[in-house]
């Protein structure tokens, strides 16, 4: 990598999340692949991030968008090869930009070969103590295990078919059929996961983004749980002792890899204990992104966020989407809770477009001034909002296993325009198939073309505020001994937070908002009305620093 190897990158970087199907398609086969995300490296570099994270790239059979993985040292064919992961980690290391790749420990595909050989060794076999295969319940064994529940609906175990024919043992998924768990009981699971990590360390990635990082130790015991409760299977204390051996392997290859947590926790106090200084380097802040567009529930998220992560002395992060939620254009602009919620994604509510553009560039500019690292998902940054999906082309398990109560997550997965007028809007070469899910037609002001052409932009607005949070040495990573800004006085509907001299302030309200006294304009998302703040709108000012 050029430039220096800062072993506290991670603290404060801007780390831009690439859904590879989605990306960009380099060889035409409508399948956004890493060819495209070479092609298009250098709207990452002009855009600013400091890393790029690659949702999974592995030979998947695709039952749940690649997070099932059939091989976790080595690239799907549709995507490329590893020669072009290679090439792809050269590339973006020459630009500045460090690679993170996603992990996926708590389950693998019912097609990787540890789960085939399960299968075929049999009841009792070393094969199947890779997994949580058990005898069923009932006369007959009929019935499952216990009575754990599927995150994506339905019961938490399947009966296999033995090599005689007979019904046999059930295996425990906690995600669809395909998706085995893994018995981290098991030393060679450990094993197998330092050997798989190492392969990744010694290509050059930079770093991990651990799926269900909370999920993968189990109580041994399997024992029924009250509706709703995951205490068995979720925030175990026996998953630290992984993440503390994983600390030690990535620190072997040096002080500046690093280690991110997907977790999805309700208490902020365990929570901060995947982030002490041996375990894991940071996590996503999923109660920021749920949050609703007000400013008491948005000032108390982010305080509480800074409180639990303050006695462990680790940097919080700022997410607004990802490849899981509804984009926060759409969710900005119903009417009522602008909120999110994996419960009820609100399909088909009526959106005001125009709101929710003018609310997501201020949130940008909020998430990008608060203490500690932000992440972008691809296409924020050109303002794209949720797209409803025929549901004859929808492609998440979610909307099956739901029986199409939920419409799932294609809507925020549809591929990025790129330039031109319709569809497919240069996401492939010239004559290449149709994208795997269809844009809308209207997205022609949405390209990254047009963004970049169009100075008032979100695109524009993305790159300004970037350069400015990196050029800022108020911005970004908190400091080691304390939150890094401080609240200042404002009206209720207005937040307004100073970091040394930089002050942000975001009006929530419904009127104009009197701007506190500063000696200049950094960045704003939309016009000033003199020194007053239109409604919806964010600005960074340079303010006289306190004392």
């Amino acid at each position: 990598m050029t430039g220096h190897h800062d072993p506290d990158w991670w603290r404060g970087a801007a780390i831009y999340q690439i859904y590879p199907r989605s990306f960009a398609d380099g060889d035409g086969d409508g399948v956004g692949d890493l060819a495209g995300v070479l092609r298009e490296i250098d709207h990452l570099a002009e855009l600013g991030v400091d890393a790029l994270w690659m949702s999974p790239w592995y030979p998947s059979p695709l039952a749940d968008g690649g997070y099932d993985v059939a091989d976790y040292t080595d690239i799907a064919p549709v995507y490329g090869d590893l020669d072009l992961a290679d090439r792809l980690i050269a590339a973006a290391h020459e630009r500045g930009i460090r690679v993170i790749i996603d992990i996926v420990p708590n389950h693998c595909s019912s097609e990787h070969v540890w789960f085939r050989e399960a299968l075929a060794a049999g009841p009792g076999s070393a094969e199947r103590s890779l997994f949580w295969f058990r005898p069923g319940r009932g006369e007959s064994g009929e019935l499952p295990p216990n009575n754990w529940r599927s995150r994506f609906g339905g019961p938490a175990w399947s009966r296999v078919t033995e090599a005689d024919g007979s019904p046999g043992e059930w295996y425990l998924h906690l995600y669809s059929a395909q998706q085995p768990d893994l018995n981290w009981e098991n030393p060679r699971v450990r094993e197998e996961f330092d050997a798989i990590l190492r392969f990744w360390f010694d290509r050059g990635v930079d770093g991990f983004r651990v799926d269900v990082a909370d999920g993968m130790v189990k109580d041994p015991g399997l024992p029924d749980v009250p509706e709703g409760d995951e205490s068995a299977f979720s925030d175990r204390d026996g998953v630290h002792e992984v993440f503390r051996r994983w600390r030690r392997i990535a620190e072997s290859y040096g002080p500046d890899r690093v280690f991110v947590g997907e977790m999805w926790l309700p208490d902020p106090e365990r929570f901060a204990r995947y982030l002490r200084a041996d375990e894991l380097h940071s996590a996503f802040n999923f109660d920021f992104l749920s949050c609703p567009w007000e400013p008491k529930a948005l000032r108390a998220v982010i305080d509480r966020t800074l409180a639990a992560h303050a006695p462990v002395g680790a940097p919080a992060t700022w997410v607004l989407s990802n490849h899981d939620v509804t984009r926060h254009v759409t969710r900005y602009g119903r009417a009522g809770d602008t909120g999110f919620s994996f419960a009820d994604r609100r399909h088909g509510e009526p959106v005001d477009l125009e709101l929710g553009t003018r609310r997501a560039r201020a949130a940008a500019l909020l998430a990008m001034a608060l203490p500690g690292g932000v992440y972008v998902y691809q296409g924020e940054e050109l303002g794209l909002e949720e797209v409803d999906v025929p549901e004859e082309l929808i492609d998440d398990p979610v909307f099956v296993r739901s029986g199409g109560a939920d419409r799932g997550r294609d809507g925020c997965r549809v591929p990025l325009p790129w330039s031109g007028e319709g569809p497919p809007f240069g996401f492939g070469p010239p004559g290449a198939a149709d994208p795997w899910l269809p844009q809308p037609a209207g997205w022609a002001a949405r390209t990254a073309a047009a963004q970049a052409a169009d100075p008032d932009g979100m695109l524009r607005l993305y790159r300004r505020a970037l350069a400015v949070r990196r050029a800022e040495p108020a911005l970004g990573a908190p400091p080691a001994d304390g939150p890094g800004m401080r609240w200042l006085e404002a009206p209720e509907e207005v937040l307004a937070f100073a970091r040394g001299d930089v002050a942000c302030v975001v009006n929530l309200g419904g009127d104009p908002a009197d701007l506190p006294a500063h000696r200049g304009v950094l960045v704003a998302s939309g016009p000033l009305e003199g020194d007053r703040l239109p409604s919806d709108t964010a600005v960074w000012l340079r303010i006289v620093r306190e004392g």
